[in-house]
């Protein structure tokens, strides 16, 4: 979405400097802002002052109940299986651009706003010159770059949210809020999950199933020759090198898991490498099905460099993506963002490696 007149705009709040200082940029510019706080965990959470300080109202949303159902059972639902989830993407898809742009739309605000270091640019979109569509560009700090978490945005949605960090660096942003006074302007960034103290995946789990999960079970090689014995496979993830306790004269690291068999498979470094994968649920930003074999820029993770590859699909909703140099630790549960460019084509969820 772009901006052509002063509008009501609703920023979601959550005390850090980024979402603080698209709150104060967007009432320099004469805007109406609005701050939306997200209750979905913790209810300490803070985001109330930053955007009522400056003379901004502020509403707390309470969204536990859905952030419970809609991200919290999908976290647990997937380790179970044998995935490794990422929950900051289904929070985005689900709650944040799903409930609390809603929430923004019941409170009379054309736009939503966000922190994200990411671009909306109105422009041709994939093998049209003349049609035009939202395309999703990656943030201009590439360090900072958040466009792997935001793939499933929709056209409609598009139309709706503002990312206005994303065309400045982490640096000009917390220039600009000492400039403006902000007292978060030199506040250190979580890099937690927000339901995980010290992100914690395995004590939640724990916490959560209890004995359900704690089901001791063999680690096995490729050939089924046990080597070991686990506590439970929960607490492995793909690419995993500690706590496997296999006492041998190389390394060992998971590379996968078999929840029917309740067994971790384990091999050497070079057996993580996989020629490509398999992805589901895709959706297409600013184009429909690719139609034929494309190249593409896959990202298997969030710090992934990316890597060239083929995309070649299997049906509306599902790829192959052959990458031009074998890629480790292709995780089921993780998402694939295809990228042409700066540009994000689309993603899905991956479910196996090839």
């Amino acid at each position: 979405m772009s901006l052509n007149k002063k509008e009501k705009i609703a920023v979601a709040m959550s005390g850090g400097v980024d979402s603080s200082t698209t709150a104060a940029l967007l009432k320099e510019e004469g805007h109406e802002v609005i701050g939306l706080t997200m209750h979905l965990w913790d209810p300490a959470r803070k985001g109330k002052g930053s955007s009522s300080r400056r003379g901004s109202p502020h509403y707390g949303v309470d969204l536990k109940q859905a952030f419970e159902e809609k991200v919290i059972r999908n976290f647990v639902e997937e380790y179970l299986k044998g995935r490794t989830p990422n929950p900051c993407i289904h929070c985005n898809d689900r709650i944040k651009f799903g409930l609390l742009l809603h929430k923004a739309g019941e409170l009379g605000a054309g736009a939503l706003a966000t922190g994200h270091y990411a671009r909306i640019v109105w422009g041709p979109r994939l093998n049209s010159a003349r049609e035009k569509r939202y395309l999703l560009l990656r943030g201009k700090d590439r360090n900072k770059d958040q466009s792997y978490f935001l793939f499933t945005l929709t056209q409609e949605r598009m139309g709706r949210v503002l990312f206005p960090l994303g065309d400045k660096s982490k640096n000009e942003i917390r220039a600009v809020a000492s400039r403006l006074g902000l007292g978060v302007a030199k506040k250190k960034e979580s890099q937690e999950v927000c339901f995980l103290p010290d992100n914690d995946y395995r004590r939640f789990l724990e916490e959560r199933k209890g004995r359900e999960i704690s089901r001791p079970g063999e680690i096995v090689n490729r050939q089924g020759r046990v080597l070991g014995y686990h506590p439970g496979i929960y607490s492995y993830t793909i690419g995993q090198r500690r706590g496997l306790g296999i006492a041998a004269p190389q390394p060992y690291y998971v590379l996968s898991l078999d929840c029917q068999r309740n067994r971790v498979i384990a091999g050497h470094k070079d057996d993580l490498l996989a020629g490509g994968l398999i992805a589901t649920d895709i959706n297409w930003i600013s184009t429909s099905m690719l139609e034929g074999d494309t190249e593409v820029l896959v990202q298997i993770r969030y710090r992934h460099p990316g890597v060239p590859a083929v995309l070649s699909p299997l049906g509306e909703k599902k790829v192959k993506v052959q990458f031009e140099v074998p890629q480790k630790s292709v995780t089921p549960g993780q998402a694939a963002v295809f990228y042409r460019g700066d540009e994000v084509l689309g993603g899905g969820w991956i479910e196996r490696a090839l």
